[in-house]
């Protein structure tokens, strides 16, 4: 009976089975938006009703003096354009080193190739705090402690491996022939690059710049050990200002959460329609 009622003959499910699979979904977001709900909530109370442990989403006498204080008082601005400034250029460095290297990985048959696939993928194996210390001494001797550029080298450090490795499978999945094409029309093999592979693999290249920005945008433990000016300060290194060892102001914490969820929150919108055959054209095996 009760596989009756849920399975149907034929093509399609039954409206049983679809009502437990949509109720299962809706319970699972709703699991996974509460707790940013409940940020929300947090952001939006007076101070004397911080602690309430209401369960009401808007609470009463609800404010966006919070906001205020951020925006206004606090150096929120500069925190968030240091993080956009790092987490953009990261992006680009990322994507611009990967796509041509990863390219050469797939197009291409030279001594040492698969040893370097290896090597790349045993980078990412190793703990972040491992990398600290060499990337540290690395930044140091090139002068490029507290700056921009040396937060920008150690984060592409983590992100180009990776991206490497997606994009090389991603190309592996086009067919050669498309160049051989191009080459026969004339074009040489950086044009044939430029305008036939690189177009091509748009929803790989989307795929790689959203995780090196979100591994950039959030990164905490590089940024504390390679940024001491406070005017360089990205926001995970500036909310931590907000947390004194006495007092935690975390009406303006919570607001400041909000808002630096936005710009991961619309990039994520704008690149999720490349997400899917990104990562599953990519995952193709050596």
């Amino acid at each position: 009976m009760i596989k009756k009622l849920f399975s149907k003959k034929g093509r399609g499910d039954s409206l049983a089975k679809r009502l437990l699979i949509h109720l299962i979904l809706i319970m699972a977001c709703v699991i996974a938006v509460y707790p940013f709900l409940r940020v929300v909530t947090i952001s939006l109370r007076p101070g004397a009703q911080l602690l309430s442990t209401s369960l009401a989403l808007i609470p009463e006498n609800a404010t966006l003096e919070n906001y205020r204080i951020l925006v206004f008082e606090k150096d929120f601005t500069i925190w968030l354009w240091n993080s956009l400034v790092v987490s953009i250029t990261t992006v680009i460095v990322a994507v611009l080193l990967s796509a041509s290297a990863a390219y050469a990985f797939s197009r291409w048959d030279f001594p040492g190739k698969k040893q370097g696939l290896v090597f790349l993928l045993t980078t990412q194996m190793l703990p972040p705090g491992m990398l600290l210390l060499p990337i540290y001494v690395m930044v140091v001797r090139m002068q490029l402690f507290n700056t921009y550029t040396g937060m920008i080298l150690a984060h592409s450090v983590g992100a180009v491996p990776f991206s490497i490795w997606l994009l090389k499978g991603y190309y592996d999945t086009i067919p050669k022939e498309l160049e051989e094409a191009a080459l026969v029309d004339g074009a040489g093999p950086i044009e044939a690059f430029l305008k036939i592979i690189i177009p091509l693999s748009t929803p790989a290249l989307g795929v790689t710049g959203l995780f090196s920005f979100m591994a950039s945008w959030s990164e905490f433990m590089m940024a504390r050990v390679m940024l001491q000016k406070t005017s360089l300060f990205t926001w995970p290194l500036g909310f931590q200002k907000l947390l004194d060892q006495f007092t935690s102001q975390w009406g303006v914490f919570s607001a400041a959460s909000v808002l630096v969820a936005v710009p991961a929150m619309l990039l994520f919108m704008y690149s999720s329609k490349w997400l899917v055959s990104g990562l599953t054209l990519g995952g193709v095996k050596e």
